[in-house]
Formats: structure tokens, sequence, C-alpha cells
């Protein structure tokens, strides 16, 4: 049946039935039939909309095959934050609203879930996370010892919130304290070990820096976009270190605009966001390395995949043109264009202003004291 019969049909139904009620009975069956068919009307322009968009796909809508997010926690049995806690870790997937919504969930993926062994005790414990106090109950030591290990990066956070002084508080999951405990239990009595005593005794602590490393490894591991994988490794160094390494002002403004954020938006509160803007940045000498060498590997992979677009164009990437893939007196042409101009300008900056990322997607990733020169590693410290 036709949208154009079946709103002959309605309409012939619906008078019928108003025409034995009187007056104001009347004109609300008409007002509800309307609704009605408009909503018909819909799901039917809707469905057509999708069989010509998918080919051979259902005509079942995505909205009506998802959930949002706080209807999948529920049904899955977890609170909110545990459910955003599952998803960055992997365990629950979601799928990108379109026009850039919220992420939602598939009910095939609540199904799954729920059809594990042990649901729902089993996701809720997969999720479960403990603090100092209860992470050192759940070892079996105190919790000054509890805070050494962390401290000395045996146990890695996964989380954190502040606290009513501002002050972080870590939290650590369950599941992984336990792995810990079976994996080291020398550890967990006796002496503490010369090499963890020497680091604790430098005053050093690794919580931060396991923390960025594990949020950076899960993140690559939800994305496969070279310029996206490239944002990541840049998320942990200062603009300044990031200018040294990545010397193109267009490339660092399309790296701000393709980083991944957590999948529910920042922390909400201003000191939250504060925390975890100041958590993010990589602050010792060999971590801050490390992250340049996986940034410069990354940025030269994503360059040959293809260059980052222009200032003002669609948002599609060009292959680089062949007259400035071996332009060498261009190096600095991107550096000395000054501010970076907005993606929505009327006007894109003029090609040769993109030589810096040109001539990388050829000439690959440097060696030796080339590739000290791009990192900025100049035998200086980095503190």
């Amino acid at each position: 049946m036709t949208v154009r019969e079946a709103l002959r049909a309605h309409t012939r139904t619906r008078g019928t039935d108003v025409r034995s009620r009187p007056g104001r009975a009347r004109t609300r069956a008409a007002r509800a039939g309307g609704a009605r068919v408009r909503a018909e009307v819909h799901a039917a322009d809707v469905s057509t909309g999708v069989e010509n968009e998918g080919g051979d796909t259902p005509s079942a809508t995505p909205a009506a095959a998802t959930v949002a997010a706080g209807r999948a926690a529920q049904e899955l049995g977890i609170r909110r934050a545990e459910f955003e806690l599952a998803v960055h870790l992997g365990l629950i997937a979601v799928v990108c609203a379109p026009g850039g919504g919220r992420p939602r969930v598939h009910e095939e993926e609540i199904g799954r879930l729920r059809e594990r062994p042990g649901f729902p005790d089993d996701l809720a414990e997969r999720v479960r996370t403990v603090g100092t106090a209860e992470g050192a109950a759940l070892l079996g030591i105190a919790p000054a010892r509890f805070t050494r290990l962390a401290r000395a990066g045996c146990v890695p956070p996964v989380t954190f919130y502040l606290n009513r002084y501002r002050a972080v508080v870590w939290l650590y999951l369950a599941d992984e304290l336990a792995a810990f405990a079976a994996r080291e239990p020398e550890l967990l009595a006796g002496r503490t070990p010369v090499r963890m005593r020497t680091i604790l005794e430098s005053g050093a602590d690794w919580r931060p820096r396991n923390w960025r490393s594990q949020r950076i490894d899960r993140l690559l591991n939800r994305t496969r976009d070279p310029w996206a994988r490239t944002a990541i490794q840049a998320s942990a160094l200062d603009p300044v270190q990031l200018a040294e390494v990545v010397d193109d002002p267009y490339e660092r403004a399309y790296l701000a605009r393709v980083r991944p954020e957590p999948v529910f938006g920042r922390p909400g509160s201003m000191a939250a966001r504060e925390a975890m803007g100041e958590l993010m940045l990589a602050d010792d000498p060999d971590e801050i390395l490390w992250r340049r060498v996986n940034l410069v590997l990354e940025l030269d992979e994503a360059r040959a995949e293809r260059p980052a677009p222009l200032p003002g164009d669609d948002g599609v990437s060009r292959p680089a043109p062949a007259a400035l893939t071996d332009t060498a007196a261009l190096t600095d042409a991107g550096a000395s264009t000054g501010a970076v101009t907005p993606e929505s300008a009327a006007e894109p900056a003029p090609l040769l202003a993109r030589a810096g990322a040109a001539r990388s997607a050829v000439t690959g990733a440097p060696t030796g004291k080339g590739l000290l020169a791009r990192l900025g590693w100049r035998g200086r410290g980095m503190g």
C-alpha cells in the first residue's frame, strides 16, 4: 500500500468513527487520526530513504535499532559511570549518532552482553573500581604499602575524580589488582625491592604517566584513521613541544580538530577539566621523548596516506601536487604564515604554505641526526 492509499484509508475509517460522536469528541478524534497518519507517512518516508541509500539494507532505521546510553546502562544493570568506563575499556561497542549526536548502543550489543555467562554480575565486576583503602584491603596489605606500589608504577590507575579539596583521587580496576596479586605476590610482603625504593626515594610518581599510557593505548585501539592516531599521540605534548615536532600550523590545527575526545564528553566541572588538561601532558623527560618519537612515526604515516586539508577546503583531503613533493626550498613556508586561518575561511590559503606537509609524504621518516632534529632533541634537558 502506498502512502497516498494509506492516507485515504485512514481518512475514510476515521470519518466513519467521528460521525458517530458529537462535537468535541469528533474534533479530538480527528486530530488524533491526523497525528497517526502523519506518523505513518513519516515512517514510510524514512523507510523509503533507507532503502534507497543502503541498497539491499533492510528498511529498519538506525534509531529503531539503537538506544541511548542511559537506557543501555539500565538494561545492563550498571551505573552510568560504570557504563562509560566499560565503553572506554572496549567492553561495550557504541555507534555515533547521525549528525554528530551522542553515541548510542545497538540493541544487538545489549543482547550479546545479556547473554554472556554470569550476567549481570560479571559485567559489573569487570568495571568495578576501588580507591586506595579498598584496594589495599583487596590485596591484604596496608594502605601505605598500596600507595607505594602505585607510585612505583606497579598498579596503574584507570580513572580519577576530584575530592572536596580538588585533589586527584586515583581509582583502580579491581580485576587488574587481583591479576597483579597473582602475578607479583612477592611485592605484597617483605622488604621493598631496591629498584622500587630508588624510584620512591627520588620522589617519582608513575600514576599519572601510567594513566596517560593506558588512555592513549585504548584510544588508539578505537581508530585506524592515521590523522586521528597522530592527534592522540599529540595530545600528550604541550603546544610548544608540539610545534617543535609538527612545524606546519595547518597540520596542528587539523590535529586539534580530529583529536578524539572521551566518548561521552569531557568532565563537567571546570576544576575537573583543568585537572584532566594537566594530567594529559607528559611531564618527564623520558616520557616526553617517547611521545615525540611516536608522534613522528604516526605523523609520517598520516602524511603518506593523505595531506591535511587546507583551510577553506570542504573537509576532503586531496593528494599533494607533484610540483611540491620535492621542493626543499619551501620547508619553512608553513611556519612563516603566522596565525592559523580558521577552517571556515572563505578563501583557501596559498598552496605554497602546504609545502611542509607535502615534502614529508615522500621523504619518509628520517633517521639518525635527522630524526633527533625533528624531535627537537638537541642534547638539552626537557624538564
